[in-house]
């Protein structure tokens, strides 16, 4: 246990080498790893799933000086630092908190990523990776034996939770779920759908996705459950700080800010 605290920097080493930052590919605008730094050790730990300016007066309000997301500062891209932009940057220099953010390497990962957490919080098992992405898994599959209306039901109940509804394409209620996958976030596509046919998926877990997976969900036998883009990313930052607390004894919390999606 360390007994000074520590800076934004040593954490940023820290969480690089345990998400395998350098390593796991991304999106360009996700810019994995610190993001901003800060010039005051390390006090205080908020977890958010989005930056946004409701998610950096949450920091502000519980004390931190340090804000772990999902989706960073600059997930839109590069853009001019001018209205809402330029705010959000003013609330962090003015309150010196330095911004961590962790995309694809959170999602992936065995242990503190979205994907096995959310199978855990359903009550299912992986027994291996799903959802390629340029040579990687970022979600989970697994067998089971389970009413799908069942699974839909304590996805609905997860959703809930974090301030959202679970809604699934249209299932018989005798039908049983053989073998899922979970995809977290806006995974939803033609191509997934098609990896999870191919797999022998025939249910399909997500957080969002576009109308069109919808309609061709059943042309492929599955039923696909939308429980919420912004619920099931809430796990992997939680995870991350409680990770912090352990290693580092930084106390944190967690700032909700729902999308509706």
């Amino acid at each position: 246990m360390p007994t000074e605290l520590p800076t934004a920097a040593a954490v940023a080493v820290h969480l690089d080498a345990l998400l395998a930052t350098s390593t796991v590919p991304d999106y360009p605008p996700a810019l994995n790893g610190l993001q901003l730094d800060n010039r005051a050790p390390v006090r205080r730990v908020a977890a958010a799933v989005d930056l946004s300016r409701r998610t950096i007066e949450g920091a502000i309000a519980a004390g931190a000086n340090l804000l772990v997301v999902h989706h960073g500062m600059f997930w839109g891209g590069a853009q001019r630092l001018v209205g809402a932009a330029y705010d959000r940057v003013r609330l962090l220099l003015a309150h010196d908190i330095a911004v961590y953010a962790s995309h694809i390497p959170l999602d992936c990962h065995p242990e503190l990523g979205n994907n096995v957490l959310l199978a855990r919080e359903l009550a299912l098992a992986p027994d291996r990776g799903f959802g390629a992405f340029k040579g990687i898994e970022i979600g989970v599959q697994g067998a089971v034996d389970v009413a799908t209306a069942e699974l839909v039901r304590r996805a609905d109940a997860f959703a809930r939770t974090h301030g959202g509804t679970a809604i699934a394409t249209p299932h018989d209620t005798p039908r049983r779920t053989r073998r899922w996958a979970i995809a977290t976030g806006g995974s939803a596509s033609s191509e997934t759908l098609r990896e999870a046919r191919d797999a022998g998926i025939d249910t399909f877990i997500v957080g969002e996705g576009p109308h069109h997976t919808a309609v061709e969900a059943p042309e492929h036998g599955l039923v696909v459950v939308y429980t919420g883009h912004y619920a099931t990313e809430t796990l992997g930052v939680q995870a991350v700080a409680r990770h912090l607390e352990r290693e580092f004894a930084l106390p944190w919390s967690f700032v909700s800010a729902p999308t509706g999606l």
